[in-house]
């Protein structure tokens, strides 16, 4: 074989070789993620997107979960949509009650400090706060009551247009929080893994409203206080613009993963009918951290 010939022939073995090697490597992902989450009782769900490379990795993303907090995010971008076409002002102040409305018949129901995780926003009853700041705790402390307070001034059938718009199917966002008339004839919010991986990737990319918008967004989602899985095993120069949600037996986490390195990726985590609550998270959080591995080359 000629010279030439010979150091073609091995530069063709190894392209080949580095073209197979990722796939193996996730396939060997993807077989450590299943073993992990094999071990705990209940329904998982994953939905991973290197944004450099556009690799994927998907389990279950299509199954259907009670959304819990989760649907916080699609709140979040419809209240900038909304401001950006000029409905009203971010800035807008809104008064603090705790009465709303059903879904089911229009009946009043409230909610109080003792079921909600921000329990300080109980002291401005009957004043006002500026829509941002309602935006801001929904987001870091999943404040029920500013939640409500926000969909009220959206219409919760605004949040699920605007989600169809930017992609995401089947995701359905119905009402408000501790609404139960509407719970118990399983009007809930609801998503899917796939559903929050498209959403966050154009939150990422600047395609969420808007590139100011979408930066705003991850401004407030980089200051999420509940970091029990997606950031818990991560090293701590590893910044997670996300938002969590939890329900008896539901424990989810979804958001963007900013690498020092400039590397980013969209992981989302979902979980149903656990038998352990504290088990389901330690176990995602591991997934999390094989993935985080993956993508920073340690694996």
């Amino acid at each position: 074989m000629r010279p030439y010939s010979y150091l073609l022939a091995l530069a063709v073995l190894l392209l080949g070789c580095t073209a197979t090697k990722p796939s193996h490597n996730m396939n060997q992902l993807r077989e450590e993620i299943l073993a992990e989450l094999a071990k705990q009782p209940g329904t998982f769900a994953v939905a991973f997107k290197d944004l450099k490379t556009g690799q994927e990795l998907l389990l279950n993303e299509r199954e259907s979960f009670h959304a819990a907090s989760t649907m916080k995010t699609p709140v979040l971008i419809e209240a900038y949509n909304q401001a950006a076409e000029g409905r009203f002002s971010l800035h807008d102040s809104v008064l603090v009650k705790d009465q709303f409305k059903s879904i089911v018949d229009g009946s009043l129901f409230s909610i109080g400090a003792a079921s909600d995780s921000d329990q300080e926003i109980y002291q401005h009853l009957g004043r006002k706060l500026p829509l941002s700041e309602l935006l801001y705790r929904m987001i870091i402390l999943s404040s029920n009551l500013a939640t409500n307070l926000v969909i009220e001034q959206l219409d919760a059938r605004n949040v699920t247009q605007t989600m169809r718009d930017l992609g995401a199917q089947d995701i359905q966002v119905r009402r408000g929080v501790e609404d139960t008339k509407a719970y118990r004839q399983g009007l809930n919010n609801t998503t899917t893994a796939y559903d929050l991986l498209v959403l966050f990737e154009k939150i990422a990319r600047g395609k969420a409203v808007s590139p100011e918008a979408s930066q705003e967004m991850i401004k407030i989602l980089l200051d999420q206080k509940y970091k029990e899985i997606i950031p818990a095993r991560l090293p701590q120069d590893v910044k997670v613009a996300h938002k969590t949600g939890w329900i008896t037996g539901v424990r989810h986490d979804s958001g963007i993963v900013f690498l020092p390195n400039g590397r980013s990726y969209v992981l989302v985590l979902l979980s149903k009918d656990l038998k352990d609550d504290k088990a389901g998270i330690a176990a995602m959080a591991r997934v999390s951290e094989l993935l985080y591995r993956h993508v920073a080359g340690e694996s």
